[in-house]
C-alpha cells in the first residue's frame, strides 16, 4: 500500500470517529509527522476530497457487485440495501462529506461512475416494472422510494452504532422495514 493510500485510509478511520479531527491528529494516527502529510496533501480540504473520492469509488464498486449477484430486481434491491449499510457503517462521515463537496461544487466522477449510474438506474427502473406488476405499491413515487431507501440505510447505521440492536439482525430488520414500507409482501 502506498503512503498516500495509507494516509487516506487512516484519515477515513479517524474522521469516522471525529469529523473535526485535525491534520495533526491524522498524522499521529498514521505514524508520520505533519510535514510528511503535507507532502501528499496541501491542506485538510484536499485530504477530504481524496477521502471522498476513495469512499465513493468503494461505494460504487460495492453497489455494482451487489446488483450483479442476482438478476431478480427484489434481491438486487435487498443486496444494494445491505451494501449501503456496509458502506455507511465503514464510511460514516460520507453523507456529511457529500453535502460539503456538493456545496463546494467540486465534481466527482470515477471510471466506474457510468457503470454505477447505469446499474442504479436499471434497478430503480425495475421498481417501476414491479409497481406495474403490483409487487411494489404503485402509490409511492420513485423519488419517495429512493429517499426512503437512503433513510433506512441511515437509520440502520444509527441503530448499528448504538449497540441496541443485535449486529447480526440489523440488516434483516432494515430489509424488512424497507420492503414492507413499499408494500412488498412478506412471502416475496
Amino acid at each position: 500500500m502506498s503512503t498516500q493510500q495509507k494516509i487516506i485510509d487512516t484519515a477515513i478511520s479517524v474522521l469516522n470517529e471525529d469529523f473535526s479531527a485535525t491534520f495533526e491528529d491524522i498524522a499521529v494516527r498514521c505514524g508520520i509527522n505533519r510535514r510528511t502529510l503535507h507532502r501528499y496533501f496541501k491542506n485538510r480540504q484536499e485530504l477530504l476530497e481524496a477521502c471522498h473520492k476513495n469512499m465513493m469509488e468503494a461505494w460504487e464498486l460495492s453497489a455494482i457487485n451487489a446488483c450483479n449477484r442476482s438478476t431478480d430486481p427484489l434481491i438486487q434491491l435487498e443486496y444494494l440495501l445491505y451494501a449501503g449499510i456496509d458502506s455507511g457503517t465503514k464510511y460514516a462521515f460520507l453523507i456529511k462529506l457529500n453535502d460539503d463537496i456538493k456545496s463546494s461544487s467540486i465534481p466527482y466522477e470515477s471510471e466506474q461512475s457510468a457503470a454505477y449510474c447505469k446499474t442504479r438506474n436499471q434497478l430503480f427502473g425495475a421498481i417501476r416494472d414491479l409497481q406495474k406488476e403490483q409487487v411494489i405499491d404503485d402509490r409511492f413515487p420513485l423519488p419517495w422510494i429512493r429517499i426512503l431507501f437512503t433513510s433506512v440505510i441511515t437509520a440502520t447505521i444509527t441503530a448499528f452504532r448504538s449497540g441496541d440492536i443485535a449486529q447480526n439482525e440489523v440488516k434483516k430488520l432494515a430489509w424488512l422495514s424497507f420492503s414492507r414500507s413499499i408494500g412488498i409482501p412478506l412471502n416475496r
